[in-house]
C-alpha cells in the first residue's frame, strides 16, 4: 500500500473514531491487550530477530536494552492499554462557556488531533503506547519505526488491529509503514494533506531531521541531557540514593541522569562516596580538573561532556561555588527535560523550580519518574522538551486539541 492510500484510510478512520462513544474505544482498548498477551509467542519470536541482527551490527548495551522484549514487557504493553482505558476520555471536554452581551454562548470543547503520525527508533513499546493513547484521544495513528524494530513492530501492530477487529472495530485506525528505507520517511514527512501532526521519538539526530524537513505541524521530543545538582548541606546518602537510581536503573531512556553538578562545599566529603558507589556498576566519570584531583579515577572532563546525552554508564561532574553558577550551568547545557536539585535549603529548592528551564524539574527525586506512567497519564506517547502545545510527559490531552462552539438564538452582525 502506498504512502496516499495509508493517509486517506487514516482520514477516514479518524473521522469513524470521532463517533465512537467511549465505551467503545474502552472495548477496543481491552480486546487490543488481550491479542497482545495472546500474540507473545508472535511477538517473542520476531523480536528474536530484531535482537540477533542489533548483536551482529554491534548495536550498543543501552539500545539493546530499549530494543529487548520479554514476556514482561509485553505484559506491560498490555496493562498500559488497560491503563489507559480507565483514564477520563479527555474528548468533549467543554473547557469554558460564556454569554456576550449579544446572547451568544460561546465555548471551547476538546477534540482530537485527527491524523497522527510517529517517527521512532529501537522502541517497540513505543507501537503499543503510541497506538492507545492516539486511539483514546481519538485519532489514528500511522507508524514509522526504524528498522533496527521492524519485524517486533510488524508483529505488534498485526495483534492490535486483531483486537480492534475482534471488537468489530475499523482496523486501519492504526497502520504501520514497514519501508523502513530513508527515502520512505522523507515521503512521511511530506503528507502534509492527510497528516495533522508528526511526532519523532528518539536520539538528537532523528528528531533534528524530522524538525528541519517536515511539512507536517511537528512536536518536537527531545533528548535527556538530564542534571542533578547537589547542594550545600544537601543530604549525602539521599544524594547517593536518587544518583544511583537516576544513573544505573535504566541506562537507555531519556531521563536518566546524564551530568552531576556539585557544590564545592561537599565535594572533599561527597566525591569519595560517590565515587566508591559508581564503581560497583562501572559507571565512568569525566569531571573538572578540580574533582579529578580529589578523586584520581575520574576521567577528564571536554567541553562535548557538559552537553552529552551518553546513553551509556558514563556521567559528566561539574564543581561549582553556589546555586547561581549551577543553574547558569544547567541552563546552559541541558536540553530542556529533567533537571533535579538535591537540598536540605527550602529557598534553594524554590528558586531551582522557578528558574530551572525544563519541562520537570524535581526536589530530592529521581529524574527517572518523568513518565507518563508514573504521572498518572498511562503511557506516553513521549516527552515533549518543546514550549507550544505540549510540554513535559504527553498523555491523552496532549493529543487534543480544542474548537470554538457558539450557540444563537438568529444574532446577526451589524
Amino acid at each position: 500500500m502506498n504512502l496516499n492510500e495509508m493517509g486517506k484510510q487514516a482520514k477516514e478512520a479518524a473521522f469513524y473514531l470521532g463517533r465512537l462513544k467511549i465505551s467503545r474505544k474502552n472495548e477496543g482498548l481491552k480486546s487490543a491487550a488481550r491479542a497482545l498477551l495472546a500474540g507473545e509467542k508472535e511477538i517473542l519470536s520476531a523480536n528474536k530477530q530484531d535482537m540477533a541482527r542489533a548483536k551482529a551490527a554491534g548495536m550498543s548495551q543501552a539500545l539493546m536494552d530499549r530494543l529487548a522484549l520479554t514476556p514482561s514487557r509485553i505484559q506491560d504493553m498490555a496493562d498500559g492499554l488497560i491503563q489507559v482505558a480507565s483514564l477520563e476520555d479527555p474528548v468533549g471536554e467543554v473547557l469554558s462557556m460564556k454569554e456576550r452581551p449579544n446572547g451568544l454562548v460561546i465555548g471551547r470543547k476538546r477534540v482530537p488531533l485527527g491524523v497522527v503520525g510517529i517517527i521512532y527508533e529501537a522502541r517497540p513499546n513505543v507501537t503499543a503506547d503510541a497506538f492507545g493513547l492516539c486511539f483514546k484521544a481519538g485519532n489514528a495513528v500511522i507508524l514509522k519505526g526504524g528498522s533496527d524494530a521492524i519485524e517486533s513492530n510488524k508483529a505488534i501492530v498485526c495483534c492490535i488491529r486483531t483486537g480492534l477487529a475482534e471488537a468489530g472495530m475499523r482496523e486501519d485506525i492504526v497502520q504501520l509503514i514497514t519501508d523502513t528505507s530513508r527515502e520512505m520517511t522523507k515521503k512521511f514527512m511530506k503528507l502534509n494533506q492527510y497528516m495533522d501532526v508528526l511526532i519523532p521519538r528518539g536520539g538528537a539526530g532523528l528528531i533534528r531531521t524530522v524538525v528541519e524537513n517536515s511539512t507536517i505541524p511537528v512536536i518536537e521530543t527531545g533528548t535527556g541531557n538530564c542534571h542533578i545538582y547537589v547542594d550545600e548541606g544537601a543530604d549525602l546518602d539521599m544524594a547517593l540514593r536518587i544518583i544511583m537510581n537516576a544513573k544505573t536503573q535504566r541506562i537507555g531512556v531519556c531521563n536518566a541522569c546524564e551530568s552531576l553538578v556539585i557544590h564545592r562545599a561537599e565535594a572533599e566529603r561527597f566525591l569519595p562516596m560517590l565515587q566508591k558507589k559508581l564503581a560497583e556498576k562501572n559507571v565512568e566519570v569525566r569531571a573538572d580538573a578540580q574533582a579529578c584531583l580529589l578523586v584520581p579515577e575520574f576521567a577528564s572532563a571536554t567541553e562535548e561532556d557538559w552537553e552529552k546525552e551518553y546513553l551509556d554508564y558514563i556521567l559528566s561532574l561539574k564543581l561549582v561555588d553556589s546555586l547561581e553558577e549551577a543553574i547558569a550551568h544547567i541552563n546552559y547545557y541541558n536540553t530542556g527535560h529533567s533537571e533535579a536539585i538535591v537540598t536540605r535549603d527550602y529557598e534553594h529548592a524554590q528558586r531551582f523550580l522557578d528558574e530551572i528551564d525544563a519541562a520537570a524539574v524535581y526536589v530530592n527525586a529521581s529524574t527517572r519518574f518523568t513518565d507518563g506512567n508514573e504521572f498518572g497519564f498511562g503511557a506516553e506517547i513521549g516527552i515533549s522538551t518543546q514550549k507550544l502545545h505540549a510540554r513535559g510527559p504527553m498523555g491523552l490531552e496532549a493529543l487534543t486539541t480544542t474548537k470554538y462552539i457558539i450557540y444563537g438564538n438568529g444574532q446577526i452582525r451589524e
